[in-house]
């Protein structure tokens, strides 16, 4: 059904499917507009789609696997909301819900020791304590302490009160009893980076800092000093509330995408499938619509288009004139520092059900702190869902995807023909790496091992669409900002990691919400009854 043609015109057109995207149609046909998502890929979901491989030894059974994000939190239906999570306001607001299991461990192999990650890491018996002793424990604390007006400030305005434009002041207004209970001082501290943070609440502990650094690492692709604090201040109490928990999405992230999905169509959206996009059609500096390569069919779009492709693509791919833009404008976002890529192993592997209970589902690997959080080589991510999730292998089966966190340089991989035997070299050396840290966690993977899937950088210029194979924007806090989704261009919007409030999921969630929110005024009464009704369930 989602390869059927689309019609001539609706009220807007989304040119992309991630998380960005389709929490932005979702939004839209809640407010009652017409929407077209309009998809390159055979499936949607940009970075989070998935995909399945047809086990050789189970008929018609088969391997799931992820392409991109597996930590979550915040998503179980069973768990009360926060405001703060865009992701998980958009699905509430839609009525749709993505089954979950919850977790509270992960495991850590660290050059001090193995070690087990709990909400207690800080505290009497955890990690930290086992590491690096009392003192640092007090440094924590005295972290926390600091953390706590910064997170109550982060949870006073949901990104789902936010516009674009003036009507700003009405859905915004409910929200503002909420900073009477915050420091105006202390919420301008958001914007800085996070190690300012750090650096105030007096922690000097190295293993502390090594530590606070890869957790922004894995957030932002940027170590500390190149973390903006609020997105740590949501993330801090994700992590260390006592009742904290992650969630494990049953199916997988596609679990996510498909609960979008179903709340998209079932409001009269529609996703098309196979439907590139040759052309952002601009009449005399207004978006009008859409190109699709198929026929040069034309679609026109009488509020506005959203384009959810990162800033690279859409000023480098044609897919715009960039005379339609000022000089000044194209330059800027062309300038953005482009983060570095990903070496994945897919695998599927033997495992039994006991074998897998005494496995983590997720691990974080780090060879030597010296080296830097950001250095090839160094910081690894492991993932094997199927610890708690019996669906995504065969009987006594399992996956797994183990990843360098954007620490892979694209230029060696730049024009190397993927048929070529100088490709199937290099995919072979370049992923030893993730073999020798995965062999540490799973001795016997080898020998376990049914099917193998090497994904490199141009794998993810290839199936996600992404510039360069890059995670998206390396901005510094501090040395620039995220942009909000408005152009020069009337009626052509921005979202997805390239636009406030950032990179992953949490953010591009809610840049897909700021989008859906600014595409017209006409907007403003549902979406206030979105926001009712959200006060009403937190």
């Amino acid at each position: 059904d989602n390869d059927k043609n689309p019609l001539d015109s609706y009220d807007v057109c989304i040119v992309g499917s991630g998380i960005g995207g389709l929490s932005c149609a979702a939004m839209l046909t809640l407010y009652g507009y017409s929407v077209a998502v309009l998809e390159s890929h055979y499936a949607p979901g940009g970075c989070a789609h998935g995909y399945s491989m047809k086990s050789k030894d189970h008929g018609d059974e088969y391997y799931k696997f992820d392409t991109g994000p597996s930590f979550f939190s915040g998503l179980n239906p069973d768990v009360p909301a926060k405001i703060s999570n865009p992701l998980r306001t958009v699905l509430d607001a839609i009525g749709e819900k993505v089954e979950c299991v919850p977790y509270k461990t992960f495991g850590l192999k660290f050059p001090e020791g193995d070690f087990v990650h709990t909400t207690d890491f800080g505290r009497g018996g955890g990690v930290l304590e086992q590491v690096s002793g009392s003192k640092a424990m007090g440094q924590w604390k005295d972290l926390m302490t600091k953390m706590e007006p910064l997170a109550t400030a982060v949870d006073a305005l949901p990104t789902a009160a936010l516009r674009g434009d003036i009507g700003v002041a009405l859905t915004t207004a409910p929200f503002l009893k909420n900073f009477a209970k915050t420091n105006p001082l202390e919420n301008l501290k958001l914007t800085k980076p996070f190690s300012s943070i750090v650096n105030n609440a007096g922690v000097d502990d190295i293993f502390t800092r090594n530590w606070l650094d890869l957790l922004c690492f894995c957030l932002s692709g940027l170590p500390a000093d190149g973390t903006i604090t609020a997105e740590m201040a949501m993330m801090m109490g994700e992590f260390y509330e006592p009742d904290a928990v992650m969630d494990c999405p049953i199916g997988g992230a596609s679990a996510i995408i498909d609960a979008l999905v179903r709340g998209i169509e079932k409001r009269g959206g529609r996703i098309f499938l196979n439907s590139h996009v040759e052309q952002i059609d601009i009449v005399n500096g207004v978006a009008t619509g859409v190109t699709l390569r198929k026929k040069n069919k034309k679609i026109t779009a009488k509020k506005a288009v959203v384009s959810n492709l990162s800033v690279w693509d859409l000023f480098k791919s044609g897919i715009v004139d960039q005379s339609a833009f000022p000089e000044g404008f194209v330059k800027e976002r062309l300038d953005t520092p482009v983060g570095k890529s990903f070496m994945h192993l897919h695998i599927g592997f033997k495992a039994t059900r006991e074998e897998l209970e005494k496995l983590e589902a997720h691990y974080m690997y780090i060879d030597d702190w010296s080296k830097g959080v950001e250095a090839e080589d160094n910081a690894v991510l492991l993932s094997i869902p199927s610890v708690h999730d019996e669906t995504l292998a065969p009987k006594d089966h399992a996956v797994l995807h183990i990843y360098t966190p954007a620490t892979e340089d694209y230029s060696r991989w730049a024009g190397i023909d993927r048929k070529s035997e100088e490709y199937k070299i290099l995919k072979e050396e370049r992923s030893q790496y993730l073999w020798k840290v995965l062999e540490k966690i799973i001795p016997d993977i080898h020998d376990r091992t049914t099917i193998v899937q090497v994904g490199t950088p141009l794998t993810h210029q290839r199936f996600l669409r992404r510039y360069q194979g890059s995670y998206g924007p390396a901005i510094n806090a501090g040395e620039g900002s995220f942009p909000f989704p408005g152009t020069p261009v009337k009626n052509l919007l921005l979202c997805g990691d390239s636009c406030f409030p950032g990179i992953g999921v949490p953010a591009v969630s809610g840049s897909g919400v700021l989008a859906a929110n600014s595409v017209s005024l006409d907007s403003i009464k549902p979406q206030l009854e979105v926001l009712q009704n959200l006060k009403q369930k937190v």
